[in-house]
């Protein structure tokens, strides 16, 4: 194949081949680099690499631009310094979206590029800041990506490098030499790893694993979520109490509702005591008596199946009892080690950022002594003064440990609290809401339910969800006098998750205001 036949410019009389590298920090953007000219020089041909660093590690990703050409003799090749539109070979994105992002940049095209593409998720800050959904839809970019690209090679390859113990560098390696686009043998490629001398078993692994999957099925289908799966009830939970909360559910609880009733148990064990997950079963019970009075069978207990869901979210509200418990499980640690990749005879420090306020003391004393400071501007100011500020506490160490347990501790006595009181007294005026607005339309109920994901968190995050939600609640009165109540209500709710000032949610409630 000639160089005008294959898309490929000649440099100097040689086939020239270009690739762009899109990586983000940490992701072993550099080392892949390294490797392929490494690859290159070691079969005899020319090659170069440079780097445009991006933004952050996450608001930009890094551009490595190699160019690769057969040595000749008497001629030397002269090559690019940065990626041109509509002139790359090889793009390789080392997340998603970093794909849709080189495919917007024009370095990708149906006429000339192979396109190697991880599909998992890196989010970013635009993404994360987002009260509500404001993750990317992964199916447009990848239709997008299989559209603009000659060929494309997607799958996870996060998940395939860490399975080896892996980065992955060496998993889109692998992909690159099972798609022929260098012209080296697999020995070659190989070679280039072992030769670098680093992380070199774990690496080839990983190489393999991906080579093998791009040869079997190069382009794996993305979701925007993980599937959700429901744990199983199991028929003995091996303690009478248990035993009981699991019979209940099977026994008095509609089939559509039992998983998430369980899931909710199972959360309101953890989160106080079994006696928590019976409160439970007897407040979604009083809402299914309801629920059945209203025809919800013809509607499969929508209404149920919601509160099921949501009173037990509702019931386990964050507080900073129940932060500084998750901060110091043992899971929680197993995960962090997991992202980032740490050997078992690593080390791992990590420091956990606490920013209490005088509120959130209060709320966790008895109700009496936290009304009674409250109640005092003077006291509660200088309380305030006293703790409110940014602490960083390292987990890691005894000290730290021990200071979180002890917080995580009073967790255990959190009835007695002045902040379990109001969320009592918010969680029944809400249901109550939710109550009336069933008598009214039976859509309207169901969303009035959902409208509680609108509270998450806890301190000004938790403080600023409670008024969307409160303002969100106001409307429903005036909603349920309109037989499209639950489709402006739904609106109102995602209005509240646009944004974080609530900017488009005031505008929706005068809309409403003058339905």
């Amino acid at each position: 194949m000639n160089a005008e036949a294959s898309g490929r410019k000649d440099v100097g009389g040689a086939q020239r081949i270009s690739i762009a590298i899109l990586a983000m920090g940490g992701q072993g953007g550099g080392v892949l680099a390294d490797w392929i000219v490494a690859l290159a020089e070691a079969q005899g041909w020319a090659a170069q690499s440079t780097s445009v660093p991006g933004v952050a590690q996450r608001t930009g990703a890094t551009v490595y631009y190699i160019e690769t050409a057969p040595m000749r003799a008497g001629a030397q090749p002269v090559f690019a310094l940065m990626p041109t539109p509509g002139d790359v070979d090889v793009v390789m994105a080392s997340e998603l979206m970093e794909a849709g992002r080189s495919v917007l940049r024009g370095l990708v095209t149906p006429e000339q590029t192979t396109l190697i593409a991880s599909t998992h998720r890196a989010f970013a800050v635009a993404e994360k800041e987002t009260p509500g959904d404001g993750v990317g839809d992964p199916a447009v970019v990848s239709i997008a990506t299989e559209f603009a690209a000659k060929r494309l090679i997607a799958f996870d390859m996060e998940a395939v490098a860490k399975s080896e113990g892996s980065v992955i560098s060496a998993a889109m390696f692998g992909a690159l030499a099972a798609t022929e686009a260098l012209p080296f043998d697999r020995a070659a490629f190989e070679s280039a790893i072992r030769a670098s001398g680093m992380g070199v078993d774990s690496s080839l692994r990983a190489f393999v694993v991906a080579f093998n999957r791009t040869r079997r099925a190069a382009i794996e289908p993305v979701r925007r979520f993980p599937e959700k799966h429901f744990a199983t009830m199991p028929e003995t939970a091996g303690l009478p109490e248990l035993d009981r909360l699991v019979a209940r559910i099977r026994s008095a609880f509609p089939q559509s509702a039992q998983p998430l009733l369980f899931a909710g148990v199972r959360r309101l064990v953890d989160y106080l005591d079994p006696n928590y997950a019976l409160e439970y079963l007897d407040r979604i019970a009083t809402l299914f008596d309801l629920d059945r009075s209203r025809g919800g069978e013809t509607r499969s207990f929508a209404f149920t199946t919601a509160a099921a869901k949501y009173v037990a979210v509702a019931m386990a509200y964050d507080d900073v009892m129940r932060v500084a418990d998750l901060k110091i499980r043992e899971s929680r640690q197993a995960r962090v080690r997991a992202e980032v990749a740490a050997a078992e005879d690593t080390i791992v420090a990590t420091t956990e950022y606490f920013h209490p306020r005088a509120n959130e003391l209060c709320g966790a004393l008895p109700k009496s002594w936290g009304e009674w400071i409250e109640n005092r501007p003077g006291i509660f100011k200088a309380l305030d003064r006293l703790v409110n500020r940014g602490r960083r506490i390292r987990t890691n160490t005894v000290t730290g440990y021990l200071m979180l347990a002890a917080v995580a501790s009073f967790g255990r006595r959190r009835r007695m609290s002045l902040r379990h009181a109001r969320e009592v007294a918010h969680r029944e005026a809400w249901l109550t809401i939710a109550a009336q607005a069933l008598e009214s339309h039976y859509e309207l109920g169901v969303e009035v339910l959902a409208c509680r994901r609108l509270v998450k968190g806890y301190s000004d995050t938790h403080a600023r969800g409670l008024s969307k939600f409160d303002r969100v609640m106001s409307a429903v009165p005036t909603l349920a006098q309109r037989d499209d109540g639950a489709v402006w209500l739904n609106r109102l709710k995602r209005a509240a998750l646009a944004d974080e000032q609530g900017t488009e949610l005031e505008g929706m409630l005068k809309t409403v205001a003058t339905l």
